[in-house]
């Protein structure tokens, strides 16, 4: 189990990686990268545990590997924290304090849209 998790969580590192080499955030920018990763992998939860969930219990290493490993290591929710700490250190209150907030809500609101939608067309092909 360590071992799926340790995998997962380096594939979905280096993709997050990947993410801040393709669309880098300039110094004292909004990290719109960050946001992105963190709301996209927060989706892609949502259909791994809809589908898990659709159909029926996988492989036992299937949601450490893909949930903890890959979408854990993909998100990052602790550079969202030093975000919002700088934007707080800069001075830049109102932003830091929207960027608090709009994370989990969009994180939160793609989880239930992403899971309710992969539900849906699951129900959809097993009918």
């Amino acid at each position: 189990m360590v071992c799926a998790v340790s995998v997962g969580g380096a594939l979905g590192a280096a993709a997050r990686y990947g993410a801040g080499l393709l669309w880098p955030t300039a110094d004292g920018a909004f990290p719109w990268t960050t946001f992105l990763v963190n709301v996209t992998g927060c989706a892609l939860i949502g259909v791994l545990m809809a589908t898990i969930d659709g159909f029926g219990a996988p492989h036992r290493l299937v949601r450490p590997f893909l949930g903890t490993g890959v979408l854990g290591g993909y998100t990052t929710f602790s550079t969202y924290a030093v975000d919002v700490q700088r934007f707080m250190a800069d001075g830049r209150t109102a932003t830091g304090l929207a960027y608090l907030v709009a994370t989990p809500l969009a994180a939160l609101a793609a989880v239930w849209a992403a899971a309710g939608a992969t539900r849906r067309v699951i129900e959809g092909q097993v009918r």
